[in-house]
């Protein structure tokens, strides 16, 4: 019996349908196919984010065939074959069937073919090289990939090696998908294939090392993936020097038992030793952007040190000087390196109260401290610190006569 997924909604949306019948007015009944992570998610039972589609037809008879159907064409990656179709908002990355011609582990130089097995054979892992047609109809080029999507067994297309050499990513994309899809022992083929080429993982582009982690980060529970990395030697040509599995393991136990959430730029932050200098560092490589850089910075400073026994009081002064975004981070970290000896509901109350507090804003400026009498110049900021310090071990007096008080007072005392 045929295996079929039935007629999924997302397969006859009228988008879907829009862009199926352009398609098929070129090439006939047939010319196109669903393809990847769509087939696969469908087939398992998880929810679908892209739709992309096979066709026999070249990219040049794609773009006129939607171009006719008054559906627009983008050509996001013609000379490997893709054109993305944007009907009614949504887009449809659609590829070319192709094979490779030449491949030196980054890039790939392809060749359009019609056949459908030859199209599969050069894709990364049997779970994706799974096709449907319009009707929810399966196509199982391999023959393995309706059987090791269901078992969660991450298995290359053909020889692993061969694969690997084809494009290093791969080496990546495999713990990538064990830890979104895997289950039960790892391929060992894969992982012996992946152990011995891991150093070729260095001559990816950076991006593409750190997309690739974060995606994986951001699988509900990866630690045994990562785990796995570690032990093959992946993870230290990825992220070279100690690195803390423990918090990691501990952090990825409360997000999904405690808080029910994925943070994967905080887990990346919780694998990094305590060194503010060596994350920024670190970040640099991975060509992370600003603010995912600057955010793991904050959120493994030394100081003030997060306990959980901390006051409330302590605790709005720790929000007030690092922000609440970085306290919540750095309570999370704190809470995960704590382990078993943790007090659940303590470190929980920490951060439901830094997210329900709003910092107030210190009443007094620069203006006030020069009307007070201090002559312009650096002991403006010096005076304006002091009283702010006083201000916050007051625990943020919402009185700003008292503070304006106190500015008399430590300016008069100040020797000019």
């Amino acid at each position: 019996m045929t295996e079929t997924l039935g007629r999924r909604p997302w397969m006859t949306a009228p988008e879907t349908a829009a862009v199926l019948d352009a398609l098929e007015a070129a090439g006939g009944p047939g010319c196109a196919r669903f393809v990847g992570g769509c087939v696969r998610n469908a087939l398992i039972g998880r929810p679908i984010a892209d739709i992309d589609i096979a066709t026999v037809l070249t990219p040049q008879q794609v773009t006129q065939a939607l171009e006719a159907a008054g559906i627009r064409a983008v050509p996001t990656g013609v000379d490997h074959g893709t054109v993305t179709a944007v009907c009614r908002h949504k887009p449809f990355e659609i590829t070319t069937l192709r094979r490779d011609v030449a491949t030196d582990g980054r890039r790939a130089v392809v060749a359009f073919t019609t056949d459908w097995l030859e199209d599969a054979q050069r894709r990364d892992f049997t779970l994706n090289a799974l096709y449907a047609a319009r009707d929810g109809g399966i196509f199982d080029p391999t023959g393995h990939g309706v059987a090791d999507a269901r078992a969660g067994r991450i298995v290359f297309v053909g020889e692993p090696e061969q694969r690997l050499r084809e494009d290093y990513l791969r080496i990546l994309r495999f713990f990538r998908f064990l830890a979104w899809y895997g289950s039960g022992p790892p391929d060992a083929a894969a992982v012996a294939a992946c152990e011995a080429l891991k150093d070729q993982v260095a001559t990816l582009a950076a991006e593409r090392i750190s997309s690739e982690l974060l995606k994986l980060l951001a699988a509900d529970d990866p630690r045994a993936s990562v785990a796995l990395m570690a032990r093959t030697g992946v993870l230290g040509v990825v992220l070279p020097g100690p690195l803390n599995l423990e918090r990691l393991d501990g952090l990825v136990e409360i997000e999904s038992e405690q808080l029910f959430e994925t943070d994967a730029v905080l887990r990346l932050a919780a694998l990094l030793p305590d060194d503010q200098v060596g994350a920024a560092q670190a970040a640099e490589r991975l060509r992370l952007s600003n603010a995912d850089r600057d955010r793991i910075v904050a959120a493994l400073a030394p100081t003030p040190a997060l306990k959980s026994w901390m006051s409330p009081r302590e605790i709005r002064r720790a929000v007030y000087r690092v922000g609440q975004k970085a306290f919540r981070d750095r309570a999370k970290l704190a809470w995960a390196a704590a382990g078993r000896t943790a007090v659940t509901p303590q470190w929980r109350g920490m951060i439901a109260l830094g997210e329900g507090w709003s910092p107030p804003s210190f009443p007094l400026s620069g203006d006030d401290v020069v009307a007070a009498g201090v002559p312009r110049g650096p002991m403006v900021g010096q005076v304006l610190r002091e009283v702010e310090d006083w201000w916050i071990d007051h625990d943020f007096l919402d009185d700003k006569l008292s503070a304006v008080e106190k500015l008399k007072a430590v300016a008069q005392g100040m020797a000019y």
